[in-house]
């Protein structure tokens, strides 16, 4: 496995939309895995391809808790096909947006359709922090970041605080 770097905002690439894998193979499996291990290695609980410079439609999640061991989902074309009438308000931050957090409205559960690690389909039933964490992550496939859905004032605020960030850092 290898860790790949996670790109920032406003990196053009995050803004696009990424395709679907024709089936999950040895290269899809490879890519899951190394984003996963970018993800831990980052702190974070998901990751999508774009946000690693490859624009398919894969992603990776684990919301367990601290003291829990490891459960990493491995989602390749996840599609929501239902969601709750029922919102739920959560904090959001982004690996591509860093040290920026802002709440975030999202339908509370959903039902997700996708190809596991193994190319079988699944389905998947989430609530609260998984629900919320599998639609920010399918939203990076579709070239949507968090700060998206916030209005342009904060989004602008958030972004030049990244870019400030960028280049204290460079």
């Amino acid at each position: 496995m290898a860790r790949l770097p996670i790109l920032v905002a406003p990196h053009p690439i995050l803004k696009r939309k990424a395709q679907p894998v024709a089936e999950v193979d040895a290269r899809v499996v490879k890519l899951m895995d190394d984003m996963v291990e970018t993800m831990y290695d980052a702190v974070g609980i998901g990751l999508a391809a774009p946000q690693v410079g490859v624009l398919d439609r894969v992603i990776v999640v684990d919301v367990h808790e601290k003291g829990e061991p490891p459960n990493p989902i491995r989602l390749a074309n996840p599609e929501i096909v239902w969601s709750s009438d029922e919102k739920a308000v959560c904090e959001e931050g982004c690996l591509s947006v860093p040290e920026q957090y802002a709440d975030v409205t999202r339908p509370q559960r959903v039902r997700v359709r996708y190809l596991d690690e193994n190319n079988r389909q699944q389905e998947i039933e989430a609530d609260g922090m998984l629900a919320t964490c599998i639609q920010h992550e399918i939203d990076h496939l579709d070239g949507v970041l968090f700060v998206d859905y916030l209005s342009m004032l904060k989004r602008n605020i958030l972004l030049k605080k990244v870019q400030k960030m960028q280049k204290a850092t460079a």
